[in-house]
């Protein structure tokens, strides 16, 4: 790979959860000299493994991975912040003439690294605890507050996605002006970059994520929870409202049984994966492969695709 200070070449693989992600990146990085960065939100997290299907130390192959384990459960991180330390790391990659692999299905924060966002405050963790108590009083609060302060934003944003209303608000109430649109945003410059998209055949991934659900539990993910209680964390933490993680909660604390759980996790997992391909379908520039990430057929094509862009 001959790579260019100011035309450097990226790749990104993105999909749906339980599609192969990691594996395919690994082999790209194994091919073409290359180091992952993670673009997996929950990943970031120290201890949270089993519900995140992270790939164990031993089997990376030595390929360096960025952005994994560096943050402790209780504290927060916004998409700007990933970008940040995102961007910081591919430069270090490319400076050492090896090949930045971008892989992770938190579409927002790959937007974030790769199109940027507008300049915004730092967190103001008192004034984003009391919007939250607004939301926890009166369900629906917080959009109704936006709607009134800002209105684009309010129509944009989904009235239950609690984080994204929080920062909208927090924004609004720090600068006195409204959310800035995605537009006026500065995205990533000096390389080229190509996305590689997996296309998995639905029925067969949704299949998949039951018995990956299924798995997770019976490897000790209630487990793993208890542990993260015992090691200080509360439970409120962000990290526990993912799947998974809040079904094995909730069988810690007795709310679920873990036949229960399981069933939770296993619709909501499904949910989430078509959320997923409905978010990176609307991406022009993303290069679909039909099929999963281990398949030889994929992991050839993949290469081709690589091979010329590089």
């Amino acid at each position: 790979m001959n790579a260019s200070t100011l035309n450097a070449p990226l790749v990104a693989i993105v999909g749906p959860t339980g599609s192969g992600k990691s594996t395919l990146a690994l082999r790209v990085a194994e091919e073409f000299l290359g180091e992952i960065v993670n673009c997996d939100s929950l990943q970031l997290y120290r201890g949270f493994d089993i519900g995140t299907a992270k790939i164990p130390q031993s089997e990376r192959r030595g390929i360096p991975h960025h952005l994994v384990d560096v943050l402790d459960p209780r504290q927060g991180y916004s998409a700007g912040e990933y970008a940040r330390a995102a961007r910081d790391a591919i430069a270090a990659i490319s400076a050492r003439s090896r090949l930045p692999v971008i892989v992770g299905g938190t579409g927002f924060y790959l937007r974030a690294l790769l199109q940027g966002l507008p300049q915004l405050p730092a967190r103001d963790e008192r004034l984003r605890a009391r919007l939250v108590s607004i939301e926890r009083k009166r369900s629906g609060g917080l959009h109704r507050l936006l709607d009134r302060l800002d209105p684009a934003s309010a129509a944009r944003i989904h009235p239950r996605d609690t984080q994204k209303l929080v920062r909208a608000l927090e924004v609004r109430v720090l600068t006195r002006f409204p959310l800035p649109a995605p537009e006026n945003a500065e995205p990533l410059r000096g390389y080229r970059i190509l996305q590689i998209g997996l296309n998995p055949d639905r029925a067969q991934l949704y299949e998949g994520l039951d018995a990956r659900a299924a798995r997770m539990f019976r490897s000790g993910l209630v487990e793993e929870v208890r542990g993260l209680l015992a090691g200080g964390a509360t439970g409120a933490e962000k990290p526990f409202e993912s799947l998974g993680y809040k079904q094995a909660l909730a069988v810690v604390r007795g709310l679920l049984t873990l036949d229960q759980a399981i069933a939770s996790a296993q619709l909501e997992t499904r949910q989430y994966a078509k959320r997923q391909w409905t978010w990176f379908r609307r991406d022009p520039d993303i290069v679909w492969l039909s099929g999963f990430g281990h398949s030889p057929v994929v992991i050839e094509q993949c290469f081709e695709n690589v091979r010329v862009f590089c």
